[in-house]
């Protein structure tokens, strides 16, 4: 499998962790678009959100309760943070394994382009 998050996960891509369990990985975006803005993935390969199966569903969970941990850890869970999942190609995904972009850290406008360009 080609898969960049994929190969984050197994560690032959260096990534900047913020945080890490035993199914979720989490790290720091190379483009930002926020002062904070972290990716949050699965380390199990799920293509898209479409793609979630029932059993996946704990998965999901879980991954929002690592969102809840890294804001606050981050300092952004009092002020306010934006969690995003970009699904299919016209939301502007381009990396196909599900995450969600965590950002905050500053007062985010309107919903600009977070497309995984941002990745």
């Amino acid at each position: 499998m080609d898969c960049l998050f994929c190969k984050i996960v197994e560690g032959s891509i260096p990534s900047q962790k913020v945080f890490e369990n035993e199914q979720i990985l989490a790290f720091k975006d190379i483009q930002p678009a926020a002062p904070v803005h972290v990716l949050i993935i699965p380390k199990k390969h799920i293509a898209t959100m479409n793609d979630v199966a029932e059993e996946d569903l704990p998965l999901v969970a879980e991954m929002h309760k690592a969102a809840q941990q890294i804001a606050k850890e981050l300092g952004v869970a009092d002020t306010g943070y934006r969690l995003i999942n970009n699904c299919g190609p016209d939301s502007g995904q381009a990396v196909y394994h599900i995450h969600y972009h965590l950002l905050g850290g500053a007062k985010l406008g309107a919903l600009t382009g977070i497309s995984d360009s941002h990745a």
